[in-house]
Formats: C-alpha cells, sequence, structure tokens
C-alpha cells in the first residue's frame, strides 16, 4: 500500500460510487483528504463513514468561484495542498446534429473549463510548496469517440491535452499532472443498463468484465505517491484491455 500520511488531498465529486472508492483508498493509504461535492447529504454519509476526512459542498459549475474553493479547501486542510483528484462532471448527451449550443456548453464548461481553473488554483498552491500531484480523470471515450457524446468526448479529449500542456509548463517546479482514463466501470449509471446492453460492451473487454470503481481508486492512490515520482504529464488506462493505446 502507497504510504500517503500527512498528505493534503482534495476530491471533487465525492458522492458518487468511483468518488466514494477513492475516498476510502486515500483514507486507507493515511491521507488527509478534503471531500467535494453539490449533495450535502451525501457527503455528510462519507463524512460519518470516514470520520476524519472534511467536507465542503461545492459546484465546480460556478466557475468564478473556484479560487474561492480552492482557497477554503486549503484552509480545512491546514494550509497545504499536495494533491488534487479532479472527478467531478456531467454529461448531457445527444446526437450531433440535435445537441443544442447550451448541451454543448454546458459539457465543456464544467467538464473542462472547470478542470482547467480547479488545476490552475491548485497550482498556485503547490508552487509554494515546491511540490504537488493532479490528477484528471478522462474517460476511454475521449480516446475513441462515442455516439451522441461529442460534447463529452471532446471535454474528455481535451482534458488529456490540457494536461499534458501543464505538466509540460510546470514539472521543473516538481509537481506532476496526470490522467487517469476509466473504460466501463460498475456504478449506478452502468447498473440500469438492460443485460443486452451489458453483454455488448463485456464482450469488447478482453477482461470480460466491468472494471470496478476500487480499481479506478487504486490508480489515483499510485498517481498521488512516490512510487509514480517518473510519471508526468501521462494517462493511464484502467479498462480491462478495452482500448490498448
Amino acid at each position: 500500500m502507497s504510504d500517503l500520511k500527512g498528505k493534503n488531498i482534495i476530491v471533487t465529486g465525492a458522492s458518487g460510487g468511483i468518488g466514494n472508492s477513492i475516498i476510502e483508498k486515500l483514507n486507507q493509504a493515511g491521507a488527509n483528504i478534503l471531500a467535494s461535492g453539490t449533495k450535502i447529504e451525501k457527503l455528510d454519509v462519507l463524512k460519518s463513514k470516514f470520520e476524519n476526512i472534511k467536507i465542503l459542498k461545492f459546484d465546480i459549475s460556478q466557475s468564478d468561484k473556484i479560487e474561492e474553493f480552492i482557497e477554503n479547501a486549503t484552509k480545512k486542510l491546514g494550509g497545504n495542498l499536495d494533491c488534487i483528484i479532479n472527478n467531478a462532471g456531467v454529461t448531457q448527451d445527444n446526437l450531433a446534429i440535435r445537441m443544442s449550443l447550451e448541451e454543448w456548453k454546458k459539457v465543456i464548461d464544467i467538464n473542462l473549463t472547470s478542470t482547467f481553473l480547479m488545476s490552475k488554483s491548485a497550482i498556485k498552491k503547490m508552487l509554494k510548496n515546491k511540490s504537488g500531484r493532479i490528477v484528471n480523470i478522462t474517460s476511454i471515450v475521449g480516446h475513441t469517440g462515442n455516439i451522441g457524446q461529442t460534447n463529452y468526448t471532446a471535454s474528455k479529449a481535451g482534458i488529456i491535452a490540457m494536461s499534458k500542456s501543464l505538466a509540460i509548463e510546470y514539472a521543473k517546479k516538481n509537481i506532476n499532472i496526470n490522467c487517469i482514463s476509466p473504460g466501463f466501470i460498475k456504478t449506478a449509471m452502468t447498473d440500469k443498463l438492460e443485460d443486452k446492453f451489458k453483454e455488448a460492451i463485456i464482450s469488447k473487454i478482453p477482461s470480460a468484465r466491468l472494471g470496478e470503481p476500487e480499481d479506478i481508486a487504486n490508480a489515483v492512490v499510485f498517481l498521488c505517491s512516490n512510487h509514480s515520482n517518473y510519471i508526468n504529464g501521462e494517462t493511464l488506462h484502467v479498462n480491462g484491455g478495452m482500448y490498448m493505446a
């Protein structure tokens, strides 16, 4: 197990299935965690389950308040920021010719622009520490494309390219910026799929199964730890072999 004892880490989108698992694994590794999300009741459940974590309700679509959020979150963690996990995101699916500008902009603004602003504000804190880690959660469809998701796939592909540029800019400052690209993971969303659709997806996965949220969480812990010191500007694919870059 990677040792993250004393590391101050912010996790956005903490109340979902993958977010929950990330919190659990970081907690097991000894990290000092601030969990963020839009639903305070779900954050309260996390707080009751993991007593040592801090919680802070925030909607990352509020782009003009992101710097203030990072400031408040860092204060709650004790004044320093070692890592941020940009896990929050949304979908607004539609076929391209039916997709409204509002549907396009909502997904791009939340998934890509807000992730940039979160990273930018976090980097300012990390520069003071002369070290830091940023882990951006993207998606397999950011590499492959997907029907009905031109906005979502564009946002996730954009996160990958953005992360590479940020990694180049701040590598010499001892700040590592990487992505994790999940494949199809067991979540509340995939649970709602009809069996025939699940079977169609699984048939394309060499490992012949959906991933578990903890598969993503384990990758997060690795990229936050000293075991990944020489990994920067990379995308770690966690998809059971569905996409082999």
